[in-house]
């Protein structure tokens, strides 16, 4: 004679209702409910405010908690890698500077670095190059860092911090627009140089930056880290381990989040950054709160670095390496319609040799020769290492060229990051890798 595990279900107004008298409740339950085993899949994106763009996650879900995630990419696929092997090498930075979009001046300097390191030249580009990128470079990590605070606040429903972020933003863009003359996508970072020097007027602007931006760190901090759904919604949410983040390739913040040390300008230092003083922040919970800590630290070290470049612009020099067969045209002067070059600049160009008025229009229409080889060059973006793959073929144009983007190798994490939580931590912690799909689809 068996035994029943519960009495005989009745309906309600609530629905079907049993009472269990022993047994196991799972065993119980599946006996009973037909629908116990089923899960729901879910579409979230391509199109949706949480994914950080054209990102596509389909999730398997058991109620509220994630058993499956899959992340699926291609949306915003822009051809940029395969396009550069139908453009000399000096056009190129006009097309990688749009692939990362939040940080075009790592694009276009990863970039810059292969095509001098092939042509044998990366002794040769001057000091003050160096620092006017480093100086670039650190701005645009802050501005990217905004970008992700703001971002990931809305997100997680601290609406005021996106506000705050993209207002600090607008104000480093504005120095953007005063050196290069646009907000982004610069083409700014050139192989031998940089396409013009720092104006004065930039210089003041950056220091103002400099003493705006600590007490406006103060107030993110002031207005986010003790605030407990600030807390709830980041702390031990989304963990990953440094071992987990070394077996997927995973760098930048969310490596350093899981303590180790691993930046780029330390340990395989380029541009000069071995000659300055800074430090490279880390934490150890690995969840969404120690990213959004080591985020703020390296905030203020990138302030730290970007006083102590803006220092050495005292000192004046060329801004582009000698060598006129390699040299882009620099500093070039806007004409007074704000487009085109100055009539003075013209008529200085015009006032030269025919042989040198020959040789400028071959290096602006066809370009220089780059040796034959290939090179892999690795700078640390926002978001990790952003590598470059370049290969050449002894023409004016790439055979190759392969970026290494975080954005695309961290995304690899977010099942092992989503799986076996919530679905809302999905949000959190996909936020927190700050993928940005123009680098991830390119």
């Amino acid at each position: 004679m068996t035994t029943s595990n519960y009495a005989t279900e009745r309906e309600t107004t609530e629905g079907k209702v049993f009472t269990v008298t022993g047994g196991d409740w799972d065993t119980v339950v599946s006996g009973t409910d037909p629908i116990n085993d089923e899960r729901i899949v879910v579409n979230m994106g391509p199109q949706h405010p949480s994914t950080h763009g054209v990102l596509r996650l389909i999730l398997e879900l058991e109620g509220e908690t994630v058993r499956e995630a899959r992340s699926v990419i291609g949306y915003l696929h822009t051809g940029i890698e395969k396009n550069l092997e139908y453009r000399n090498w000096v056009q190129g930075s006009t097309f990688v500077t749009r692939m990362d979009y939040l940080a075009p001046l790592f694009n276009e300097t990863a970039y810059a670095l292969a095509v001098e390191k092939l042509l044998g030249i990366t002794d040769d580009i001057t000091e003050r190059a160096n620092t006017i990128r480093v100086l670039m470079m650190e701005l645009n990590r802050i501005s990217s860092h905004l970008v992700w605070l703001a971002t990931t606040g809305m997100e997680l429903g601290a609406i005021s911090i996106m506000l705050y972020g993209f207002r600090e933003r607008e104000y480093i863009l504005d120095i953007f627009e005063t050196i290069t003359g646009l907000r982004m996508n610069h083409a700014y970072v050139r192989p031998g140089g940089v396409a013009q020097d720092v104006p004065d007027d930039a210089i003041v602007k950056i220091r103002n930056f400099l003493k705006m931006m600590p007490k406006k760190l103060k107030e993110y901090e002031d207005l986010l880290s003790g605030q407990p759904i600030w807390v709830e919604r980041t702390k031990h949410v989304a963990v990953l381990d440094v071992t987990g983040c070394l077996a997927l390739g995973v760098t930048g913040p969310v490596l350093r989040s899981a303590g180790l040390a691993w930046d780029l300008r330390k340990t395989m230092p380029y541009c000069g950054y071995e000659t300055y003083e800074f430090d490279v922040p880390t934490h150890t919970d690995g969840d969404v709160w120690g990213r959004y800590q080591v985020r703020l630290a390296e905030i203020r070290e990138s302030l730290k670095l970007v006083e102590q470049a803006v220092d050495r612009l005292s000192k004046p020099g060329p801004v582009m390496v000698a060598d006129k067969k390699i040299a882009w045209p620099a500093q070039l002067a806007i004409g007074v319609d704000g487009m085109g070059n100055s009539l003075e600049h013209v008529a200085k160009i015009m006032g030269q040799s025919m042989e040198s008025l020959i040789h400028h229009f071959k290096l602006v229409t066809e370009g220089f020769r780059v040796p034959p080889g290939q090179v892999y060059v690795g700078i640390e973006s926002p978001r990790g290492e952003l590598g470059v793959h370049a290969v050449s073929d002894g023409g004016t144009r790439p055979y190759r060229v392969h970026y290494r983007e975080p954005s695309f190798i961290n995304l690899q994490a977010l099942p092992a990051m989503a799986e076996g939580g919530l679905i809302a931590d999905v949000i959190a912690g996909g936020a927190s890798l700050d993928p940005v799909m123009g680098g991830c689809d390119r």
